[in-house]
């Protein structure tokens, strides 16, 4: 994950701000829908019925339509994921989201002629409704397939591009040996070395030294 500070115009900084809200208020929306499962009831509303759902609210309200239909859709996918983290016991159980507290909201198949560099240190990103958005290039950007755009209580946005790493390979050949323990001999390798029996240092040296001489006994 690279982060970079994003530098929008006022109008886009408004298209933004009501990204996050929806965002928002499709998340908590969900929220609320598992609120009120317990067992014994149906089950709550998987990511295809929500899907459906918010197709009916952004024809029933207008200011909902006016926003980005992939970023609200995005804040199901995500909900949903963290909801399927939550059971598997990986992290904790979704909360509500606060205006003012953690604003954003993220895009996923991204292009790559969806960012472009305009200079050494500014690039520009493609961001729905809001058009090409400016950030400070300040490091190498990743071949990206999804980013998420955040806004601070200091007032600043950012920008972060999620890309997968490439692998590292681990030390090693990568062969493989097999080994056969023993008493007489302590380890065979299947490459034929055979391994002798360590000895302690207490018996090297009474080798070394050899047999021990009894003390003469007195007489009378």
């Amino acid at each position: 994950m690279s982060r970079y500070r994003l530098e929008p115009t006022l109008a886009q900084e408004t298209i933004l701000a009501r990204h996050c809200a929806h965002a928002r208020y499709v998340w908590n929306l969900a929220i609320e829908q598992y609120s009120w499962w317990w067992p014994g009831r149906d089950h709550a509303p998987g990511y295809c019925v929500q899907a459906a759902q918010l197709t009916e609210a952004r024809a029933a309200f207008g200011w909902l339509a006016d926003g980005s239909q992939v970023v609200q859709q995005q804040a199901l996918r995500d909900f949903t994921q963290a909801m399927a983290s939550y059971f598997a016991g990986a992290h904790g159980k979704p909360t509500w989201r606060k205006a003012g507290h953690n604003e954003g909201f993220r895009n996923v198949a991204v292009k790559p002629a969806h960012v472009r560099r305009l200079s050494r240190n500014v690039g520009q990103v493609w961001i729905p409704k809001a058009g090409w958005v400016r950030f400070r290039w300040s490091r190498t950007v990743p071949a990206a397939r999804s980013y998420r755009v955040t806004f601070d209580r200091a007032g600043r946005w950012h920008i972060a591009f999620a890309a997968i790493p490439h692998p590292i390979s681990g030390p090693g050949t990568g062969q493989v040996v097999g080994i056969d323990r023993g008493v007489a001999v302590s380890a065979a390798l299947s490459t034929g070395e055979l391994l002798p029996r360590a000895r302690t240092g207490q018996g090297r040296d009474r080798a070394a030294q050899g047999p021990r001489s009894r003390p003469a006994q007195g007489l009378g």
